[in-house]
């Protein structure tokens, strides 16, 4: 069953947008950690014709979903069936990858699912391939807007592990990731790319 998000709809052409960029050829490989619906996955593949995409979620709702835009898309090998991972406990998913693809995970997840993505991705990029996460965070402690503050505490709220997290505390994870860039984004958005150095 095909499950939508409002809220990728919304971000998708934005994203989009620095993600040619970001990764442009010769970046060939990617492995996105929590898909979700699946919607980013099916349109992005087909938006970046030289990548072979693969998506990842924890909820078996959602691998469903991702292979059922997966099948609608018809992209072939490019965007590959969807796989069970949780960067928590799982062991992360061999690469080398050429880059990885994170958004709206590390808030509402614990923080050792922020800590086994960013470990994992140290480990399993290509040297200089980026890790490029997605979603609202506080810069040096505070909140870049007051419905952020409001997002967070909802967040708190819903689960004590939960909660927008700080960009020097996801770049002191690993010393093998390098934050280079910090691209605002609409709905006080972030997108922070690491570079595995």
């Amino acid at each position: 069953m095909k499950l939508q998000f409002p809220a990728t709809s919304r971000n998708r052409d934005p994203i989009l947008a620095v993600l040619r960029e970001v990764l442009a050829p010769p970046t060939a490989r990617v492995l996105e950690v929590a898909s979700g619906s699946g919607e980013h996955a099916a349109f992005f593949a087909a938006a970046m014709p030289w990548l072979t995409w693969q998506p990842t979620d924890v909820e078996a709702a959602h691998l469903v979903s991702i292979d059922a835009w997966a099948a609608e898309a018809e992209l072939g090998p490019r965007l590959l069936p969807a796989l069970a991972f949780n960067a928590a406990t799982d062991p992360f998913l061999p690469g080398p990858w050429d880059g990885i693809f994170c958004a709206n995970l590390v808030h509402i997840s614990p923080w050792a699912v922020a800590e086994g993505l960013f470990r994992g991705a140290a480990s399993a990029l290509a040297p200089g391939g980026p890790l490029v996460t997605y979603g609202p965070y506080t810069i040096d402690g505070k909140h870049t807007s007051d419905s952020n503050v409001a997002f967070d505490e909802s967040l708190k709220a819903r689960d004590p592990r939960w909660g927008v997290r700080d960009v020097a505390a996801l770049a002191a994870i690993s010393p093998e990731l390098e934050l280079t860039q910090r691209i605002a984004m609409p709905a006080n958005n972030f997108i922070l790319v690491f570079r595995r150095v």
